[in-house]
């Protein structure tokens, strides 16, 4: 049954229109329209150019359609015939897999490359992933998140990312002439319960607690629960502390340099060690400072967390840099500044982060100095003047 008439074909807005069986009018974002014919030739779905609409009406471009048709179901091809371009329809799955080649340079971690393009082989290909990418709209996308939208909450909502992001991808590419309108497609989905956007975190006035009784009440091997430590000591990310390597160590002068390759924002960050984290290193050795269990492999993300999971803690590792920044915030005189340095966080401001060639470095030794007697108050003894602040 056909869908168009004249007055649709003058008036449709940027899109696929659908005229009936694999007929479309395809309307550019400058308004530009064009004829296209779907069909499969050879078990291969492929698209047919019928030219401009501006010089083939609705009726003629029918009759042109009918009679490639004729041709297609006897095995012909009309480009052969006609001497026009025909081009095999790209995929959703085509298009995101080209879509993920072409990011995944970008990205520094190769766990999140993976888990990109995993996301939507496991969850969007079965459903989607042999549709023209230029068919899907919200329809395909609901097909794809509304089983997992209320179960896999965040996973769901990662997917829901990439498959915008392969679209935008398509576009790009002119595989597609629009976007999908993600507005409309977060209107129908059920909402999501709300969640805390937060990390878990222990109260600081409990760490000083937690850190005396920690050989106890984690149960794990002296090296998580040394790295957990180091970690904490140096509020550093879990990522930046498990790969830490004893060439980025400087014991004598008390600092450690992590590669612009590790940190988050991409620059070098240099971290004082106060005598605390300096005890937990202990003496110097070569490779991976805490060595997972096969050879030349840094422990993992899970061998921090489960630990505390085992003991009943409602924390995350990542939670402790939290509870630093609340303990310098409510507990000290050290400025915003010194506090969102120690945590390799950048300047807001860009004026200032302009202006600003130094990183604070003594300032920021003072306060983790502090931290330090903070976390054990038994066995560090630093001056007032540290512990209260100078900046």
């Amino acid at each position: 049954m056909s869908r168009l008439n004249t007055s649709k074909v003058q008036s449709a807005k940027a899109g696929k229109h659908h005229d009936g069986d694999g007929l479309y009018l395809v309307v550019d974002p400058k308004g530009n329209r064009s004829w296209l014919l779907r069909a499969t030739l050879n078990g291969k779905r492929r698209a047919w150019g019928l030219g401009a609409a501006k010089n083939i009406g609705l009726a003629d471009v029918r009759e042109k359609a009918a009679e490639y048709r004729k041709q297609i179901r006897t095995g012909i091809n009309p480009a052969e015939i006609n001497k026009i371009n025909v081009a095999a329809v790209q995929t959703f799955a085509e298009t995101a897999e080209q879509a993920h080649k072409a990011k995944r340079d970008g990205w520094k971690n190769p766990k999140h490359a993976q888990q990109w393009i995993n996301s939507l082989r496991t969850y969007a290909f079965p459903k989607i992933g042999n549709l023209p990418v230029d068919e899907i709209d919200t329809p395909e996308m609901l097909k794809v998140l509304q089983p997992i939208w209320l179960t896999k909450e965040e996973t769901a909502r990662r997917v829901r990312q990439r498959l915008g992001a392969v679209i935008d991808f398509a576009v790009v590419n002119k595989w597609r002439t629009h976007r999908v309108h993600m507005d409309l497609l977060d209107d129908a989905l059920p909402k999501q319960k709300k969640r805390d956007s937060h990390h878990a975190a222990l109260p600081y006035a409990d760490l000083p607690q937690f850190m005396a009784t920690i050989n106890e009440t984690v149960a794990a091997s002296s090296t998580i629960l040394n790295a957990l430590k180091f970690t904490i000591l140096t509020a550093a990310r879990s990522g930046e502390a498990r790969l830490a390597d004893w060439s980025e160590i400087d014991l004598e002068a008390a600092t450690w340099t992590v590669p612009a390759d590790r940190m988050k924002m991409g620059r070098e960050h240099r971290v004082p060690l106060s005598d605390a984290a300096l005890s937990v290193l202990g003496k110097r050795g070569e490779g991976l400072i805490f060595k997972g269990r096969k050879e030349g492999r840094a422990l993992s993300d899970m061998s921090l967390l489960m630990p505390l999971k085992r003991a009943g803690l409602a924390i995350t590792v990542h939670g402790f840099r939290s509870t630093f920044r609340d303990w310098s915030s409510e507990e000290t005189g050290f400025s915003h500044e010194v506090q969102e340095m120690a945590l390799a966080h950048t300047i807001g401001n860009k004026v200032e982060a302009a202006y600003r060639r130094g990183d604070l470095f003594e300032k920021r030794r003072a306060l983790m100095d502090a931290w330090a007697a903070y976390c054990y108050p038994r066995e560090n003894v630093v001056s007032i003047s540290k512990i209260i602040g100078a900046g």
